[in-house]
């Protein structure tokens, strides 16, 4: 974030001119899917669905990553699939747009019947083995996580909270997907905020919490810090920072 208090400012990959060789890379390593829903959530979210053959009978759990190439070159974005019916072959994504980015440009734009190239799922947050209760915290960039590791049978009754920029935004969308009891704490001035989050981390923490930490690198270091200090395990947390400032590759 580069001025506390604004919507995160997620850097993402520059795009480069496509040529043979980049051409042959993406027919190696993507795959195609058929857009055949986007609904719009909020000003800032939108749901996608996706289908194609190339979704089926794949090894997917929640917590793994899905990359969709942005048109020219290698440029790709990263989403945290919210599920994924293999017998069907479709694949739900939550996409936050954000400034002016190849990934906000091509979900704002995003039609019914496109199609698009995807790489995945990979490995990205290695969820195996939790059980509950779980928290997860994180922000915007999380919301898609918090829904799979819902509908995960190994997490029910995972806690949610996240910081937000917009928490009225936040709210529309957490209801859309059926997740209206998260709690949402709003950012403020000089990252204050993490002070309740701490708080409210630590007194779950007495209580045999297992926490996965998401979304802003700062945040996560911070409130690992904290857990760390009260004599939390460290088996007993799972991090995975999703952005940074100013920042591309984290994940």
């Amino acid at each position: 974030m580069n001025k506390t208090g604004q919507a995160p400012d997620i850097s993402e990959p520059s795009q480069v001119p496509q040529g043979r060789v980049t051409r042959m890379l993406l027919r190696w390593l993507m795959r195609p899917a058929r857009v055949i829903a986007v609904e719009t959530l909020s000003p800032r979210f939108r749901l996608i669905e996706l289908e194609g053959a190339a979704l089926k009978d794949v090894a997917w759990t929640a917590g793994q990553k899905m990359q969709v190439a942005m048109g020219a070159g290698l440029s790709a974005r990263t989403y945290t699939p919210m599920s994924w019916d293999t017998g069907r072959g479709r694949t739900r994504l939550l996409a936050f747009t954000h400034g002016d980015g190849p990934g906000s440009r091509w979900a704002s734009g995003l039609r019914e019947g496109e199609t698009c190239q995807f790489f995945g799922p990979r490995r990205s947050l290695d969820l195996a083995g939790r059980s509950a209760p779980i928290v997860l915290f994180g922000d915007e960039t999380s919301f898609g996580l918090a829904a799979a590791l819902r509908d995960s049978l190994h997490a029910g009754g995972a806690l949610h909270m996240f910081e937000a920029t917009d928490v009225a935004e936040s709210r529309q969308v957490l209801d859309a997907v059926n997740l209206s009891g998260a709690r949402l704490i709003a950012r403020s001035a000089g990252e204050d905020h993490l002070a309740t989050v701490e708080a409210e981390l630590l007194r779950l923490a007495a209580n045999g919490a297992q926490f996965v930490l998401t979304g802003k690198a700062s945040s996560i270091q911070r409130i690992s810090r904290a857990l760390k200090a009260a004599g939390v395990a460290s088996s007993r947390v799972k991090a995975k920072a999703y952005w940074a400032p100013d920042k591309t590759g984290l994940d």
